[in-house]
């Protein structure tokens, strides 16, 4: 058996001109799709940011808006799962249901996320966290809630 590829350009900026095989071609939709399917949010996720709204409010929190898309001040797009208020403070939220530990580059990420929308003090909410990355949050006024402390709150 013999296979012809065909190999056909891409338009694009001339930095972006790559060169793929039809058999790459013909795949990207299949992936597309793949991609949209498992870009609805796992229940556990879901039923985890619905505890921190909880958390939060029993707290004595505003939760001003979830899933919130900031335009931070380099022109970058910031996601947080949570914005919330207490007082004139007003926070952004990650939330990471990970079955795995919560590494410093992940609260850099947050940190810098909410420094770039002028929100500060963020908080973060997972199963567990690495030394390296509670040490990081406490020079940073980083708050660290497990899955733990807010289930427990209720």
């Amino acid at each position: 058996m013999h296979l012809t590829i065909k190999v056909a350009p891409i338009s694009g900026l001339p930095s972006e001109r790559l060169f793929h095989t039809q058999i790459d071609n013909s795949l990207a939709g299949k992936r597309a799709r793949i991609m949209k399917i498992g870009e609805e949010q796992p229940k556990s996720r879901s039923h985890l940011v619905a505890l921190a709204v909880q958390y939060f409010k029993k707290e004595g929190y505003k939760v001003n808006s979830e899933n919130a898309v900031l335009e931070g001040y380099s022109g970058n797009t910031r996601h947080f799962d949570l914005v919330v208020q207490k007082g004139r403070l007003e926070q952004g939220v990650w939330v990471r249901d990970w079955n795995r530990t919560i590494g410093v580059n992940v609260i850099i990420g947050l940190d810098t996320s909410s420094e770039d929308v002028g929100l500060s003090s963020p908080i973060m909410i997972g199963e567990k966290f690495s030394d390296h990355a509670k040490s990081y949050s406490n020079r940073r006024k980083i708050t660290l809630l497990t899955k733990q402390k807010i289930g427990s709150f209720r």
